[in-house]
């Protein structure tokens, strides 16, 4: 029987030290060593069970110029927005974690995607639920409806319940399956790390192997994963420098869009993210999410401005929303949601210090509609218009649309991909829309029948908006 012992782990870089200390030399984070027991041959223990033929072999010293490369060939999701954020589809070999808060659709957003994929073996692992809770969810989702010209048949996902990963690599060489899904990584365990499941060892180990498989066999494992309170993925921050793809999907519970982005991406773009909209049936792809964003009448509304606004790099419109008040209790209230508290108290000492509106004595509080939390620059101008709307009472035109990022002195400074957002503002029926003049050169006016407005100062956005 092999002799145990007992380490110290950083539950944020992974780091072990042979006694407790306060503060990691690796990360300098303070009090984030926990014990863990294990066993001594652990660390040498990440190779296979037998039956998995390692096809490449030891690797020699190449070099750079001999190395051929070619188009890595993808797999299909079946699903344009999951496609984008990993790159044009799923690499085989590749190891994908999806991270994100319980009950925000992780599980259902994996199970509605694996079982679309006809004609694709699929094994699905799940530690967390039962064989007849996912039947019932598949059913709840209409995942087992057939498309036309195929038959029920043709879906070829398997489903297996188990937490041991001596057992699930049984399973795999059992059914030898073209993706395997494991819902959830903290829920696996192996024999070789005497600790719970969910532990730092634990999940490290389980990593390390799922990617030799993943890597040798050439087969994409697709891994759920847990977040902390603190809104970061649970276990030592090595399990994400292990896999090749990081996916964030966010989103507010009380709201029905959720948002999958790319963190890491080993095979794409990260800036690339993909929008869903909840229902009763599962989740919907949001293709337009501009249409599902803005209200249908926003006429005689007032302290409503939108933007066009980009998130990855994809354009869409936002309303933003602001409401000015008198402060009742004497102490003036800021609030927002959706937007950076601490820049909204800038662009409001901007608009006191250059325009001369008095917000001392107000509250104000702004809203970016729809529950999305949007981080773009360019959304300031859109700020201040509501801002100033709800203090006047003044209600903007609803053909009218704004991109520009605010300046402490007042100025409106360029923004990105101006292009993408005047079409997008276009293709909504738009009539009017003001944008830095910096953004002016180099633009083609021919190409847009909307009327662009160029704008260098806010004093200059407030005549044009109020007059």
């Amino acid at each position: 029987m092999a002799k145990e012992k007992k380490i110290y782990v950083c539950k944020e870089c992974g780091q072990e030290s042979p006694k407790w200390v306060g503060r990691c030399p690796a990360c300098g984070n303070w009090n984030t060593f926990v014990e863990q027991v294990v066993r001594k041959e652990a660390a040498s223990a990440r190779t296979l069970p037998e039956g998995f033929e390692v096809h490449d072999g030891r690797p020699k010293p190449r070099m750079l110029s001999e190395i051929e490369t070619k188009e890595e060939p993808r797999i299909d999701m079946r699903d344009a927005e999951l496609n984008r954020v990993l790159g044009g589809g799923l690499v085989p070999g590749s190891l994908v974690l999806l991270g994100g808060e319980p009950g925000i659709g992780k599980s259902t957003l994996v199970l509605q995607t694996v079982m679309n994929l006809r004609h694709l073996r699929v094994l699905y692992v799940s530690g967390e639920e039962s064989a007849r809770q996912l039947k019932l969810r598949a059913d709840r989702l209409k995942c087992l409806s057939p498309v036309s010209g195929e038959s029920e048949s043709d879906q070829d996902c398997m489903i297996v319940c188990e937490t041991s990963l001596e057992q699930i690599f049984t399973h795999i060489k059992n059914t030898q399956p073209q993706l395997v899904v494991v819902d959830s990584i903290q829920t696996i365990s192996t024999e070789t790390v005497d600790s719970s499941p969910g532990s730092i060892v634990q999940v490290r180990e389980c990593a390390a192997m799922l990617l030799k498989f993943a890597k040798t066999q050439n087969v994409p494992v697709l891994l759920i994963g847990h977040i902390t309170k603190e809104g970061t993925l649970a276990g030592p921050k090595i399990l994400e420098h292990i896999v090749d793809t990081v996916l964030q999907f966010e989103g507010d519970q009380h709201y029905m869009y959720r948002i999958l982005r790319s963190i890491k991406n080993r095979f794409g773009s990260t800036s690339e993210l993909g929008i869903y909209e909840m229902r009763a049936d599962g989740l919907r792809q949001v293709s337009n999410p501009s249409e599902l964003l803005l209200s249908e009448n926003l006429e005689g509304l007032s302290g409503v401005a939108v933007s066009s606004a980009i998130e990855g790099v994809r354009p869409f419109l936002i309303e933003t929303q602001a409401l000015v008040s008198t402060a009742a209790y004497g102490t003036p209230q800021r609030s927002a949601t959706g937007f950076d508290s601490r820049r909204l108290n800038m662009l409001l000492a901007v608009l006191e210090k250059r325009i001369g509106f008095k917000m001392a004595q107000k509250d104000v509080y702004l809203n970016i509609a729809g529950g999305l939390r949007v981080s773009d620059p360019a959304i300031d101008l859109s700020v201040i218009a509501a801002i100033i709307s709800s203090n006047m009472d003044c209600g903007l035109e609803a053909d009218v649309c704004m991109a520009g990022e605010v300046g402490l002195s007042g100025e409106i400074r360029p923004v990105s991909r101006i292009e993408q957002r005047i079409a997008e503002a276009e293709k909504l029926g738009f009539k009017r829309m003001l944008l830095p003049r910096s953004n002016m050169q180099g633009l083609d006016l021919q190409r847009y029948s909307i009327e662009l407005v160029p704008v260098r100062k806010v004093e200059e956005a407030v005549r044009e908006l109020f007059g």
